[in-house]
């Protein structure tokens, strides 16, 4: 029998772009704009209650599934979600993301905090904090242009 665990784990990554909140909530809000540094949604209903999922294939041959709803959107500051990310069909964690863009020197501090459940082992905080910021990182880039 498998023995099943539950991390629960709280993480922050922040990142300060050159652009405004407004550019910045878009590249979030706009599907296709979202696609160039997330992966391309299969479903993208950016309002409270809506959802966004993908279905992805990695390098690897492992499936990525990611579903996630939509809590709160104030637009411009503030998005809150709940995901669920399976590899292979198996849950591997359930979060809830709280994204916060304020404005500063005439550009955004994002504030990406992230409580989850990370599910029998088969991802680490570790590696999910450090998939942020790689995302991240990939948003600031579209917004720059």
């Amino acid at each position: 029998m498998t023995k099943r665990t539950a991390e629960h784990v709280q993480f922050v990554v922040e990142r300060v772009y050159g652009a405004k909140p407004e550019r910045v909530f878009a590249a979030w809000s706009d599907p296709a704009k979202k696609a160039q540094w997330f992966a391309k949604a299969d479903v993208f209903e950016f309002r409270v209650g809506g959802r966004e999922s993908n279905r992805d294939r990695l390098p690897d041959g492992m499936s990525v599934n990611f579903e996630a709803q939509y809590q709160e959107i104030v637009p411009n500051e503030r998005i809150v979600y709940s995901y669920a990310l399976d590899l292979d069909e198996a849950r591997v964690s359930v979060s809830v993301v709280t994204v916060e863009l304020r404005a500063e020197d005439g550009g955004t501090r994002l504030v990406f905090t992230e409580q989850g459940a990370f599910l029998d082992g088969r991802d680490t905080p570790a590696m999910r904090e450090h998939g942020t910021g790689i995302m991240l990182d990939a948003l600031g880039k579209l917004v720059a242009e």
